[in-house]
Formats: C-alpha cells, structure tokens, sequence
C-alpha cells in the first residue's frame, strides 16, 4: 500500500495546544448533549464549521446577494465575481486550474454528472469528440467492493443504460483491496475505473498510483471519490493523474449543498452536458441549442453562490491551518483509535490493525451488541458517532457484519475526546449484559 507520506519521514502534526485553540472557532463544540460535553466523532458523515466559515455566507447575504454570470448591474459584477474567486481558491487546493472544476450540489451529484454525460455520448449525443465516453456491450465498467454507494449505484445504473458489464476489484479479509485480482480484473474492456481515495468505514488509505497505473496501460478513464481525503490530507490531482476527482464541502468545514468535481480540461472539453437550460448556452434555437465550454456547460440554471463562497472559505481555514499537520493529526487519533479499540474485550475493528496508516476514523462491531444500541449508549453520554451500514451494505455484507459502530475525528478532536469514548465504550458490553 503506498502511503501519502514517506514513512521514513516524521510527518508534521498539530500540538494540543493548537487543537484547542482550533476548538474556539468552532461554536457548536461548546454546547452540552443530554447532561455531557459534547464529544462529536462523526466528522467522517459531516465536519462542523468554523465561524469564518458561516460569516462568508452571511456576508454573501448582506453584502452581495445577485445573480452571477447575468445581471450588468455593480452588484451583480461584483457576486460574480467573488463566485469565480471561490473556484479559483478550491481548485488551486486540489492543485487544479479554476476551468477545471465544476460546481455540484455534492460529490454525489458529481458522479451523476460524470455517468449521465457518458450516458448521452453513448446515445450519440456530442459529436464526435463524445464518442471516447460511449459505451456500450462488450465495454467494462469497474469499480471496487469497499465503495460507498455514491460511487457504485451510478455505474451499476450506467451499465444498465448502456449494456455495459459492470465488474468490482474484491478486498481480502483485512479490507484492503485484492491487487492480484485488480491486475486481471482491469483489462482490454475496461473503459473506466472509479474508486475510493480512503474508505469512509476502514480507513484505508488505497494506493491510487499503482490502481491509476493498471487503468492507463489499458486506455482506461479514472474517477477519484475523495470525500475522504480532501479533508485530511495534501492532494495534487495532477500528481494523481486522474481524469476525475470528486469531493463534498460538508465533509471539509464547509456548508452543505456544495461539492465539485474536478475533470482535466480535454475530458471536460470532449463531455456532453448532464443537465441542460440557462446559463450553459451559448446560442438556442427553436430547434437546437449550442453550449459553453467547461465548467460552465455542467452548471445549468441558479448556482450554489452563496455556498460556494463559503466552501472557499473552508479550504482558506483549512490551508492556513496547514494540511500536513491536519494530515499528521488525523494519522494520530487514528492510531490511537484503533489500537484503544484492540483492547476492548469483544471489539472486532473492521479493516486493519495498528501499525497500517489510516483515517482518523475506526469502524467497529462489539460481539454481542447491536451497533444502534452502541451509538444509544454513547450518546446518552455526549458521544456522537455513526451507526449502521454507512451506505456500504456490500463491504459490510463482505466483513461478516451487518451493521457497525464508526467514531471518526478531525482537526478539531482531542486526544481526551477520544479516551473518553473508549472509556465509555468499556461501559457497554456489561450494561447489556454482555460477557466477553
């Protein structure tokens, strides 16, 4: 497994003191939650936001509230402005060129796109430059058995559409992918790979350049959910060298009802557009309509302006507080999650042990006890985190479990939040009566 950082380097991190001063931009992790302090480990389903991060949108509201990309008049100039500034500053973060990232509402949406845009150039439509995303019998679409719904009922659907044969890499029993298996499974019919940068129930970091490097022998296009690790860590996506990158602000310190996606400019040129209307035309006609070119051609209609103006500044937050140490704390707390977790009699942690880097977040089954009654448990004592199959019943159903327990931290989290929810955790099992 490659790592993002070298192991014979000491990655830089946060200190406990700046964890804390982090905290106080965070209002919401000062209230109190049935009689406790609140202890959120769920930042791996929705980060919280800073206070610069809700005050951009409330100063979008007071100050500049118009439509983008229409209105001549000064406010409408200086909203489109300010819009436009916001793609340039998250797409500089991911290492991108401002023409290469798309709004979406979320990092679903920006899988849709990508599949509906194959699915109209494999009805034709785009001309000739679209022919290169058809697809059709014959044609493979893979992506991989740890996936996160979001990023396999798209391509199961687009396979239906199309006639394609939809195929997944397979994980081995510890939760990482099977790359023997990979290397046959990515083959001649293979036309696109999707997968995950990290695995939203394991933590496992995949190693994106050896997966990139089987796709390319074949010709294949690659798609990048990072949902996962656009938080946490530094990413070049020309280092990368995909063809698509999505990631959601929510997970990020950013608003909900902002994602983007990221594509290179010539796929982005060649790509049909999904949805179609205002302000994606160039020229209509009672019979045709001609489009602008990338990304405006995949914003159709009213734009998320004032969500994307925030979500800018979220990565502001993000790059002053430094990635690499962000990056360095999350490796931290997950080391000490899952090795916390190891000692706890009954606890089976889904994925890898200590020792193998990982998320920030532990996936966990307690032998005995349904994961909704650990969640109850430990919310009762101000400790959220997340229940069930975290929309990825099919990974779940390949680990021997149906549901799970997941606590998953962020730059904001302690190392005493994470204590005390192993601590309680030790509570469960004999409250329900439950002997190891």
């Amino acid at each position: 497994m490659t790592s993002l950082v070298s192991p014979t380097v000491t990655a830089p991190t946060l200190t406990a003191v700046e964890v804390e001063r982090i905290r106080n931009d965070f209002p919401i992790l000062g209230q109190r939650v049935n009689g406790h302090p609140l202890n959120y480990l769920d930042s791996g389903a929705t980060s919280q936001n800073p206070i610069s991060v809700m005050e951009a949108e409330q100063e979008y509201y007071e100050q500049r509230n118009a439509a983008v990309h229409r209105g001549a008049h000064t406010l409408a100039v200086g909203a489109t402005e300010v819009f436009e500034a916001a793609r340039e500053t998250v797409a500089a973060f991911i290492g991108a060129s401002s023409d290469e990232l798309v709004w979406t509402s979320n990092a679903t949406e920006a899988i849709n796109l990508v599949t509906y845009s194959f699915s109209n150039a494999s009805l034709g439509l785009g001309g000739g430059a679209a022919k290169r995303f058809a697809l059709g019998a014959g044609d493979e679409i893979v992506v991989t058995e740890m996936e996160h719904h979001a990023n396999l009922i798209p391509w199961q659907q687009l396979a239906l559409r199309t006639g394609a044969t939809l195929r997944f890499i397979p994980i081995l029993d510890d939760g990482t992918l099977d790359l023997i298996a990979a290397a046959e499974i990515v083959g001649t019919h293979t036309r696109v790979l999707a997968f995950s940068h990290a695995s939203n129930v394991t933590g496992i970091i995949n190693p994106v350049a050896e997966l990139v490097r089987l796709a390319r022998r074949v010709g294949a296009l690659v798609l990048l959910d990072a949902c996962q690790s656009a938080p946490h860590f530094a990413m070049n996506v020309v280092d990368l060298d995909v063809d698509f990158v999505v990631f959601s602000g929510h997970k990020m310190l950013g608003p909900t009802g902002i994602g983007a996606l990221y594509g290179k400019a010539d796929v982005l040129a060649d790509m049909p557009p999904f949805l179609t209307g205002g302000s994606m035309i160039t020229t209509v006609s009672m019979e045709k309509a001609e489009f602008l070119a990338p990304p405006q051609r995949f914003e159709a209609g009213t734009q998320r302006i004032s969500q994307a103006i925030a979500l800018a500044a979220a990565v502001d937050y993000l790059r002053e507080t430094g990635m690499d140490k962000i990056g360095g704390w999350d490796k931290e707390l997950g080391q000490r999650l899952v090795a916390g977790l190891g000692e706890i009699p009954g606890v089976r942690v889904l994925g890898p042990g200590v020792g193998v880097e990982r998320l920030g977040l532990a996936s966990f089954d307690l032998a005995g006890v349904h994961a909704h009654d650990v969640g109850q448990y430990l919310d009762d004592a101000g400790i959220a985190v997340r229940v069930g199959h975290h929309c990825t019943q099919p990974l779940h159903r390949r680990l021997g479990v149906t549901a799970s327990t997941r606590a998953s931290t962020y730059l904001y989290t302690t190392t005493d939040e994470v204590d005390e929810f192993l601590a309680t955790l030790r509570e469960v099992a004999p409250f329900f009566g439950v002997t190891a």
